[in-house]
């Protein structure tokens, strides 16, 4: 089966969350790199959210959050909507999808706009037909199409436009984005057996995800060990293992005298092992015909510093098949000459504001006269955002 990857060019948003206004042009890879409570996770977060959304719907989307007041950025200016703005490209087909919500007359939720465009264009990459719509408060404005299905101000109408042939392939690729945050804790628990679901945002599932893979698709199996063996080493697999209509992880590792491997349950496991296999699998095993963007958060977190490289070599070998994301502060995960500028975002917080760019023209000085790794930049506390996108690739 043919996987078609989708990928996000563009990020835009206005007054999500902490964030007063950003737009940010995405590689393969892209880092973005603050303090806590910079906002990092908040980026990341509106990737979710359009995921959420279209898959779940917006009002559950926006509850999740605390609410219309949680989503939008709290100001002086008291925002009254916010805005999130994706510019993506996959295979035949590039476009724009937008929209921007608040609240309605009645106190509701509603979306104020939406706006979807496609550019397709044949193999030889000359330019073909153009699919479009544009929404305001749930009533159509322009369309390419001579009939739209029935829309509602409370839901995205990409939903419903999904079921149009034009349109499909652009839900398809919003709603496999997906963002992790892998947790020891949930991934120690036994769960009931899951088969065929992607892998949850904690990692709780991971093994049941898998034993799919185990299945399914062998060579990404051994990838993931592979590189669990370098990152922890003493690791020689992992498995998931059942038990009384349960299913929970077993790792075999080396152990000093004996002859062959020995057994420990998710519970004797560290946490560092755990999050790094969680963050492994996440990369790695997508599902369905689509790769869309994938994002974690603070990959190495409870890793030892001396796997931060190894582990780096991961999300890069991940990217070259699928957009990654990552949010991080570690410095060692940065210390690597294999980093580029552009891949960079430097991300801080200036009076309970967000603010997020390609970084500032001193710390592309550092790079271009490789004086400093981003990593040693970090430690300064030299990552200052660019005021306005100047960063040239």
């Amino acid at each position: 089966m043919t996987v078609a990857t989708f990928s996000l060019r563009r990020l835009g948003l206005k007054n999500y969350r902490s964030i007063g206004s950003c737009d940010l042009e995405l590689g393969p890879l892209a880092i973005f790199v603050g303090q806590n409570g910079a906002g990092k996770s908040n980026i990341l977060d509106s990737l979710r959210f359009i995921r959420q959304a279209l898959e779940e719907n917006l009002s559950r989307a926006v509850s999740e959050r605390g609410g219309i007041a949680g989503v939008r950025r709290r100001s002086a200016g008291s925002p009254t909507d916010f805005t999130i703005s994706l510019e993506f490209s996959s295979g035949k087909f590039s476009g724009v999808y937008e929209v921007r919500i608040g609240t309605t007359d009645d106190g509701g939720i509603g979306v104020a706009r939406e706006v979807c465009r496609i550019s397709s264009s044949d193999p030889e990459g000359a330019d073909g037909e153009d699919h479009f719509y544009e929404l305001r408060n749930g009533r159509a404005v322009r369309s390419s199409e001579s009939r739209l299905p029935r829309t509602a101000v409370d839901r995205l109408a990409l939903v419903a436009l999904s079921g149009l042939e034009e349109f499909r392939p652009v839900y398809d690729g919003l709603a496999g984005m997906e963002v992790f945050n892998p947790s020891p804790e949930a991934m120690r628990r036994p769960q009931v057996p899951t088969p065929g679901e992607p892998l949850r945002r904690d990692g709780s599932n991971v093994a049941s995800v898998l034993e799919r893979l185990r299945h399914s698709n062998p060579k990404t199996e051994q990838r993931v060990e592979e590189y669990l063996r370098a990152i922890v080493p003493g690791t020689r697999s992992v498995r998931s293992s059942a038990m009384s209509g349960w299913e929970t992880l077993e790792f075999q590792q080396d152990v000093s005298g004996s002859a062959g491997p020995w057994s420990f349950p998710a519970s004797a496991v560290s946490d560092g092992t755990l999050r790094a296999l969680g963050v492994l699998v996440a990369l790695f095993a997508g599902t369905g015909g689509v790769l869309s963007p994938v994002g974690v958060e603070e990959p190495e977190i409870a890793l030892h510093p001396a796997a931060a490289g190894i582990l780096l070599d991961a999300i890069r070998d991940a990217s070259e098949h699928r957009q990654v994301l990552l949010t991080t502060h570690s410095p060692d995960l940065l210390d690597s000459s294999t980093i580029l500028p552009g891949e960079l975002f430097a991300v801080r917080s200036v009076g309970g504001t967000t603010e997020a760019g390609h970084p500032d023209a001193a710390v592309r000085l550092a790079f271009n006269e490789s004086l400093f790794t981003a990593g040693e930049l970090l430690r300064a506390d030299q990552f200052q955002p660019e005021p306005e996108e100047a960063v040239s690739r």
